[in-house]
């Protein structure tokens, strides 16, 4: 079974406050996009990853498509699988590249096995694996709280817009860029903005708390900001923490940069990727 895991961009990200337990509040609107990876999982003999595209580093254990495949496994008779996977997502970008292929990965098992799990229960798996993988369950615009995993849906029409995606060879760690915040809540909801905030003024209200540190320490992030407002972006923004940086725009923009992942499309509502 083939399916396609897409990516995710943050429109506003505020840091609000650190929890009890380590991690931290925030507050955000994600937006899926058509960028995605391929991933194929078929039954096997012995569990198998293969990996194509981009290189995922690091132990077959800290690999999220393995946790999701044995998160299930140790609640249900299923077998061992080859799971393929082709990387089109940039890592370390703030594209959700690896929750998406997690919270894919259990609902592929879903369906391949017939464990009849629902969405709720998707939900619950999907949280065990990191506060983002929720998000790519129901796959669809929301204002994100809490973790990041607590979901509002939108009916925004997201889909009159065009977006470019650009990133260069800097990789920034999330754990990195969460040592440099300094948690503030906001005296508005990005919520409220989205809804009553025309397109031309969100640069006025939306912000990432992550650019201010990861512009001083990456200063060709900051002018890669300035260079898609230079192209006529409408807003542009660091996705996530980092470090990939996208712009929106009312038409088709016409951009190329060397040496430079660079994504164009048009948000397409909803995404029909499983």
């Amino acid at each position: 079974m083939i399916v396609f895991p897409n990516a995710k961009i943050n429109l506003g990200l505020a840091v609000t406050e650190k929890r009890s337990d380590g991690y931290h509040n925030l507050e955000s609107i994600f937006i899926p996009i058509a960028l995605c990876d391929a991933l194929e999982i078929i039954p096997s003999q012995t569990f198998t990853i293969k990996n194509y595209g981009f290189t995922i580093n690091g132990d077959i254990e800290q690999n999220l498509c393995y946790k999701a495949f044995k998160l299930l496994q140790n609640d249900f008779r299923i077998p061992p699988v080859t799971i393929i996977l082709h990387k089109n997502i940039p890592m370390g970008a703030g594209l959700g590249g690896g929750s998406s292929d997690a919270a894919f990965t259990l609902k592929t098992l879903n369906q391949l096995f017939d464990l009849n799990l629902s969405l709720s229960q998707l939900s619950h798996y999907a949280k065990l694996l990191g506060s983002d993988c929720n998000f790519f369950i129901e796959n669809i615009p929301a204002f994100a709280t809490e973790k990041g995993d607590v979901l509002t849906p939108l009916s925004f029409p997201f889909n009159e817009i065009y977006i470019v995606i650009v990133k260069n060879n800097i990789h920034i760690s999330t754990s990195q860029a969460y040592q440099n915040i300094i948690p503030q809540k906001t005296s508005y909801s990005f919520k409220e903005i989205i809804e009553q905030v025309s397109f031309d003024e969100w640069k006025y209200y939306f912000f990432n708390d992550f650019e201010k540190s990861a512009f001083i320490q990456y200063p060709q992030l900051k002018s890669l900001k300035d260079f898609l407002y230079e192209q006529g972006a409408f807003y542009a923004s660091m996705t996530g923490s980092g470090s990939a940086i996208y712009g929106l725009f009312k038409s088709e923009p016409y951009i190329s940069l060397d040496n430079t992942f660079v994504w164009k499309g048009k948000i397409e509502l909803p995404i029909r990727n499983l």
